[in-house]
């Protein structure tokens, strides 16, 4: 199974940053993906700057007979036809697309490092990852994906806020 975190922080001019990702999705789609299942929409505050624009995420669970460069390829031009530039690390955007696992595989090479190097940190990927998929397991820690929810702060439990459930976007 592949699992995604899909995020925005900046609205289009067409539609706020559900939209983006709901557009998002639509693309994923037109790959041909075999999509499962998609998560609840979660808000936090923006990081590392808390001033810039909350974000809100999903997860995504799907397979694909796509590799995984080729995968990270389709994403950063859904990303661009979505208006995400690059220009600053951690600045608002329309669109974050990250693979967080590809079926499993531990790749580290200068494009593509999975599991997500920093997944077991990010309340906005273990909530929506836990509630799609309760058994997960990292492959490299050798921990399921309750281990790294009860590990979680005070602070990263209290600043997620579970929006509104997406099962409509499989149909």
């Amino acid at each position: 199974m592949i699992y995604l975190n899909i995020g925005s922080n900046l609205p289009l001019e067409e539609g706020g940053r559900e939209t983006n990702i709901l557009k998002a999705i639509n693309h994923l789609k037109n790959l041909n993906l075999n999509l499962i299942k998609i998560s609840s929409f979660y808000e936090t505050p923006s990081y590392p700057n808390s001033l810039d624009p909350k974000f809100i995420n999903l997860c995504v669970k799907f397979e694909s007979n796509l590799k995984a460069i080729e995968l990270l390829n389709e994403l950063k031009k859904i990303e661009k036809k979505l208006g995400r530039t690059r220009i600053e690390k951690n600045e608002p955007r329309t669109c974050d697309i990250d693979i967080i696992d590809f079926n499993g595989e531990i790749i580290k090479n200068d494009e593509l490092e999975t599991p997500h190097p920093r997944l077991h940190l990010r309340n906005f990927v273990i909530y929506p990852l836990k509630e799609i998929e309760p058994n997960w397991f990292h492959p490299i820690f050798n921990k399921n994906i309750d281990s790294f929810f009860q590990k979680l702060d005070k602070n990263s439990h209290n600043e997620i806020t579970r929006l509104s459930k997406s099962d409509i976007l499989l149909s």
